[in-house]
């Protein structure tokens, strides 16, 4: 592995740190939202309306006629437009958590910021065809003339979270999958992980939750909220099919350490009731929040649980508005808000 970001200084920063933007890919495949797709673009300009007061929003958009479509959805919204940028970059769907650029930054190098354009297969294959959403972060790369490392495996945004203090923190059912990089092992993960993400310890959970068409992306388990915190999805109900899965995540982050072999302090997190589309069960997660700068967002469900995950991430992020948005509708493409955005760290002293 010559010239990783690792050898080369790059890090990849944590979500808290000080971000330039959100990344999103405008919803346009009516396949992932199947006889629900009419609120998605609605839903998507809440989020937007969202963010834009405290940070700028870019927007993957596939032509002409979708952009002039979310222009005019935007400024109907009184979304000012000089804090959303849209960039003509064709998507087969809109999880940009996945398939979208992950940025890191070096502040010492003349390149500041540069891109990891990962491997991505639509989570092991499952949703063909998945070709332009694999070309999104060289694209991006090109039209910003960023530095790209390809690392020549399949690694998904969602996968993975990081403390900024040299912790990553993951999934075996996820990474370990065979539908992703059959021919490697644990170790072999673990190296590529650490030269490009540039970290030096890895934390394995062992599943995601149940309806997780992923393979148990972290982004819906356990999440650190600063170096030394993991919230934490828990089930209450022993009859819920996700109580075990998560008691059992829940003991191993209890017993993981950082760097320095200190104990996370870990936050138990609650799930919404379990939300069912056509015999379907869906991967609602209060772990989805987004991260922006002085801002989280947190699905919502219309649920009882829906003001206590907010006032448990209020408690975490206590320098930083949260305020919930409803995912309902959302959530039947099985995935919410941290699955369909990507953030750009700031890149300057």
């Amino acid at each position: 592995m010559n010239k990783t970001p690792k050898k080369l200084g790059y890090r990849f920063p944590a979500e808290w740190e000080p971000q330039t933007a959100t990344w999103l890919s405008w919803p346009h495949n009516k396949e992932t939202w199947p006889g629900k797709f009419e609120p998605i673009p609605d839903v998507f300009t809440k989020i937007v309306s969202a963010i834009t007061p405290y940070q700028h929003v870019n927007i993957n958009v596939a032509d002409a006629a979708m952009q002039d479509d979310v222009t005019t959805r935007l400024t109907s919204a009184k979304i000012d437009r000089s804090r959303f940028t849209l960039y003509k970059i064709p998507t087969n769907d809109a999880w940009c958590r996945d398939h979208g650029p992950a940025f890191v930054v070096n502040l010492e190098s003349k390149d500041p910021l540069a891109i990891i354009d990962w491997e991505y297969n639509a989570w092991g294959g499952k949703y063909p065809p998945f070709d332009s959403d694999d070309m999104v972060p060289t694209r991006i790369a090109e039209i910003r003339g960023l530095p790209v490392f390809y690392p020549g495996i399949v690694m998904e945004g969602g996968s993975i979270d990081v403390n900024g203090e040299g912790c990553l923190l993951t999934s075996k059912s996820c990474l370990l999958n065979e539908n992703r990089n059959p021919a490697l092992t644990q170790e072999e993960i673990e190296e590529f992980l650490a030269e490009y993400y540039n970290v030096m310890k890895i934390l394995w959970v062992e599943d995601g939750v149940v309806g997780d068409d992923t393979d148990g992306h972290i982004d819906d388990t356990a999440r650190f909220v600063n170096p030394n915190t993991i919230v934490a999805a828990v089930e209450t109900n022993p009859a819920d099919e996700n109580y075990a899965i998560l008691q059992n995540n829940l003991s191993m982050l209890k017993k993981m350490t950082d760097v320095k072999g200190k104990l996370f302090r870990i936050v138990e997190l609650p799930m919404p009731r379990p939300i069912v589309y056509k015999d379907q069960r869906l991967p609602a997660s209060y772990a989805n929040f987004l991260i922006a700068n002085n801002l989280i967002i947190v699905p919502t469900f219309r649920d009882n649980n829906d003001a206590l995950a907010i006032e448990i991430l209020q408690r975490e992020f206590q320098d930083r508005t949260v305020t919930g948005i409803d995912c309902v509708d959302l959530v039947l493409g099985l995935g919410t808000l941290h699955c369909i955005s990507q953030q750009e760290p700031l890149a300057k002293k």
